[in-house]
């Protein structure tokens, strides 16, 4: 495992908050792509937050994987995916880990603002709403852990999504 504890994963997930949900849910027979926007502070710095922005992907679920094929697939990911599974074995939902997401990190930028992080938080999101943009979230993260709080929001998005993609298999006969 990675230097992070399972303490450390624990904290980001209950520290996470979604400002701002994307309009639509994980795609039963395609890929979806959701565009985020990530705000944390530095611990070292006063009055600056860090802003990472990017593409997450979820590959089409696979029905039920066979057992023993229960591991979450993060690609574009450093070490702290790897002790996010380790910790979602132990602690997660299994029940995801069956419909076998794929998940990646695309279009990754990083830049930083000197302001409050509330101020950057409602920014970003009156540009969504202008703009219309019904495939963006915003996330306030732990800055040491931020990418535990990328993953906290994508896993939620498919738990949310398991009821609307279980009616989708069902109404094409496929369970």
């Amino acid at each position: 495992m990675s230097s992070l504890s399972f303490d450390d994963i624990s904290y980001a997930m209950e520290a996470t908050v979604v400002a701002h949900e994307p309009d639509r849910r994980i795609d039963t027979f395609g890929t979806t792509n959701f565009e985020f926007s990530l705000l944390t502070e530095p611990m070292d710095t006063v009055g600056e937050v860090r802003i990472r922005e990017g593409q997450m992907e979820a590959e089409k679920p696979r029905i039920i994987r066979p057992g023993g094929y229960e591991e979450l697939m993060f690609e574009g990911f450093g070490e702290q995916a790897e002790a996010f599974s380790e910790w979602f074995q132990q602690f997660g939902n299994l029940n995801l880990m069956k419909y076998g997401f794929n998940f990646a990190k695309r279009k990754f930028s990083e830049s930083s603002a000197h302001e409050p992080i509330e101020a950057v938080r409602d920014r970003i999101i009156e540009d969504i709403r202008s703009k219309g943009d019904a495939s963006r979230a915003v996330i306030l993260g732990i800055e040491d852990t931020w990418e535990i709080s990328l993953i906290k929001f994508t896993v939620e998005m498919v738990g949310n999504s398991m009821e609307i993609n279980a009616f989708d298999f069902k109404r094409r006969g496929m369970i």
